[in-house]
């Protein structure tokens, strides 16, 4: 996984259309992170993975937008089925923060739960069709 440092300074703020600088954390702080993204329109994914972890989505964004500030050697990755997608967790909490998609494998989504400041209780979600994907059947 490749990480970028950051260097700038933007303001932090959490409305449905803005794509100002996010900053991110799993549940006990190993992993810290700044993205770059709206958090509307949310998504869930029906894949077999996600149906499971129940996470709400960002909409896609491409790699660079995404920088990981500490914590990458808490990181684990899980694939599975096709292997083209990777499901970044925190090896300490659990927490899945981010995942390179398996549709683009040059787009990222961000868990909007591990976003600073953003209730994913008020927001509206569509559902992805993600187990149409699979080439396992209930992966």
């Amino acid at each position: 996984m490749t990480t970028q440092s950051s260097t700038e300074s933007h303001t932090h703020s959490n409305t449905e259309a803005d794509t100002d600088l996010q900053h991110g954390s799993c549940h006990c702080g190993s992993v810290k992170f700044e993205v770059r993204t709206a958090v509307a329109p949310a998504t869930r994914c029906n894949c077999s993975l996600c149906r499971r972890k129940g996470a709400l989505m960002s909409p896609t964004f491409a790699a660079g937008e995404l920088k990981i500030l500490s914590g990458e050697e808490s990181l684990t990755l899980y694939q599975f089925n096709t292997r083209t997608a990777k499901h970044y967790f925190c090896k300490h909490c659990g927490i899945y923060p981010f995942h390179q998609t398996r549709k683009d494998p040059q787009l990222w989504r961000v868990n909007i739960g591990c976003l600073e400041g953003v209730d994913p209780y008020t927001l509206e979600a569509s559902v992805a069709n993600g187990a149409s994907l699979s080439v396992v059947e209930d992966a």
